[in-house]
């Protein structure tokens, strides 16, 4: 097989045609950089970070296809992936992923040197989150911190510092990583309890809606402090009622821990990530023009 015919291969391990994790890691961090920045950021740090962000997800992408290449098979989800069906070797994957990860770190070395110590625990964090599934109870919170580290890197970038208000929306980020990932293991529960992975749908049990929901509810209000905090307006706390909304819809549709329904809610969260953003960016919008 060509290179050319292995490069969809490649495309499908690095998740380009489900950018869903794109997203969720994005939203976060263009929350960062609008907070740290008071309004725009400098084009070249936005422009830096999306790229980044991209890299990074699909580098993590591959890295767990790697991680649970001997579970994949035996999911409904996941049993075509290129790692599990030996379309792709595992050679393949580890030098794929390296490759990514090596042009996001070419990507920050324009940044202040903080930015490029803080790649460190980041990478760190993207390449072992995979593994935690083996022993941590929750590793939805784990994901929070992997998916969340773009605030810090973000604010370290603007300001040259990480000031508290970023460890803040990071554990915000935490919690709502937590509650939209366990909606994401709610689809895959059977198979996951089967094969003996730990997810946080399994840990909370029969409670895992009520957590769910108590999760949104503790992020949303830890995000209403950092605006609070960072001196937001109006628009800010409108996006973060709309989120409010959106969360109380998946609620609708996971209550009957159905598997399409509750995909579906892991999917919507997109526009929970995006609302957010939303007022974030028309409230500086609506302060420039006044």
């Amino acid at each position: 097989m060509t290179l050319t015919d292995k490069l969809p291969l490649y495309a499908r391990l690095m998740r380009i045609d489900k950018p869903i994790g794109t997203l969720l890691l994005l939203w976060p961090t263009l929350w960062a950089l609008w907070f740290a920045a008071g309004g725009w950021p400098p084009l070249h740090i936005l422009v830096i970070f999306v790229a980044g962000t991209f890299l990074m997800r699909s580098a993590g992408c591959v890295v767990n296809d790697y991680a649970d290449r001997g579970f994949d098979g035996h999911v409904e989800r996941t049993r075509s992936r290129p790692l599990a069906t030996g379309a792709v070797s595992v050679k393949e994957s580890l030098l794929l992923a390296s490759a990514l990860a090596a042009v996001a770190f070419v990507l920050i070395l324009p940044l202040n040197p903080l930015v490029r110590w803080l790649s460190l625990p980041a990478l760190f964090l993207a390449v072992s989150y995979p593994f935690t599934k083996r022993f941590f109870a929750i590793p939805q919170a784990y994901l929070g911190i992997a998916f969340g580290f773009g605030i810090p890197m973000g604010f370290a970038a603007v300001l040259g510092e990480v000031p508290p208000l970023a460890w803040l929306m990071l554990l915000a980020n935490i919690l709502w990583a937590i509650a939209y990932d366990t909606e994401y293991a709610m689809v895959d529960r059977p198979d996951d309890l089967r094969i003996g992975i730990k997810t946080s749908a399994i840990t909370f049990g029969r409670f895992d809606v009520a957590a769910v929901m108590g999760c949104y509810a503790a992020a949303f209000a830890l995000l209403a402090l950092a605006g609070a905090l960072a001196g937001s307006g109006l628009p800010f706390y409108l996006g973060l009622l709309a989120a409010c909304g959106l969360a109380l819809y998946h609620y609708t549709l996971i209550r009957g821990r159905e598997r399409a329904p509750c995909f579906k809610a892991f999917l919507h969260n997109n526009w929970v990530g995006g609302a957010i953003f939303a007022g974030i960016f028309i409230d500086d919008l609506l302060r420039r023009l006044h």
